[in-house]
């Protein structure tokens, strides 16, 4: 079976990939029948033929599930569209603050509604 996987390059710690279509028993270093691209993880660095891939799996091969990721979320130029999520972890306190706030400025909305539907009735 063919199969489009990543193989691995750079040394300890710093790793970089190739994107191949290989036959599913060879080794992970051994010989690709066509390279598609590389992908670097740390520097979220991208360049991937994706007609190609598309046409690889027309034709019955199978990506693994990072790959499969990468192409879903290449752009059309073959580099990868990530978005950063920022996420803030507040403390407990922080927390029942801001949710205090929320339920202040609810209150302050529904005060200032009535206000104006009273204004409306007379």
């Amino acid at each position: 079976m063919v199969k489009i996987r990543l193989k691995r390059l750079g040394y300890k710690k710093n790793p970089s990939y190739r994107i191949v279509v290989i036959d599913s028993r060879s080794k992970r270093e051994g010989a690709p029948i066509e390279e598609l691209g590389y992908y670097n993880p740390k520097t979220k660095e991208m360049k991937l033929n994706t007609q190609r891939a598309k046409e690889r799996l027309s034709q019955g091969a199978q990506a693994t599930e990072t790959v499969m990721y990468l192409i879903n979320n290449a752009n059309e130029d073959g580099s990868l569209n990530y978005k950063k999520t920022e996420t803030k972890k507040l403390s407990k306190k922080a927390q029942a603050k801001l949710e205090q706030e929320k339920a202040a400025q609810a209150d302050q909305a529904a005060q200032e509604a009535e206000t104006s539907a009273d204004e409306a009735q007379a």
